[in-house]
């Protein structure tokens, strides 16, 4: 696979980092509103009427721990081809695409912390909940592995855009 190759799939995997975070930023925030609705419920002591909750709340959890475990092996890879590349490897015909996955990155960085205020948000109101068991600590994990993910590709597009600022002059 050659640079351009590369960038191109690390854009593809930016978007696609992007849309899982979208969905689960999403998915979270139903969670909050569901467990408000239930310490509601128990607050006035009334019967829960989510019994699904925790399953369902266990069960996303699960699921982005498996999806974030497989962007990081990706997102890995590409980071150690990204960085065994030489001057030659970057052509005059690299910098737009570059720029573009540069781009890329810093709409992941927002859709990131779009995910961990949802997160923070829920984790606040989950501090006062004890009626069920729920697998908090695998959201706070995968909350942590996200930020760490998003990070390394907005060093990795910088990285890649500066370089191929910097040799297309040569």
């Amino acid at each position: 696979m050659n640079s351009l190759d590369c960038i191109q799939e690390a854009t593809t995997q930016c978007e696609a980092l992007r849309g899982q975070l979208t969905a689960d930023a999403r998915l979270l925030a139903e969670f909050y509103r569901r467990l408000e609705q239930i310490s509601a419920q128990l607050h006035k002591n009334m019967d829960v009427r989510d019994a699904s909750f925790a399953e369902e709340f266990n069960s996303f959890c699960q699921n982005l721990r498996t999806n974030t475990d497989k962007q990081e092996a990706a997102w890995a890879q590409i980071r150690a081809q990204a960085r065994s590349w030489t001057k030659n490897d970057y052509g005059a015909d690299m910098a737009l695409p570059a720029k573009g996955f540069n781009n890329k990155a810093k709409t992941l960085s927002r859709m990131c912390d779009e995910f961990t205020t949802e997160y923070h948000r829920f984790y606040r109101l989950y501090q006062g909940y004890t009626a069920q068991k729920l697998n908090v600590w695998l959201l706070t994990s995968c909350a942590t592995a996200v930020n760490n993910i998003t990070d390394k590709v907005l060093f990795l597009a910088r990285e890649i855009a500066k370089n191929a600022e910097r040799y297309r002059r040569l």
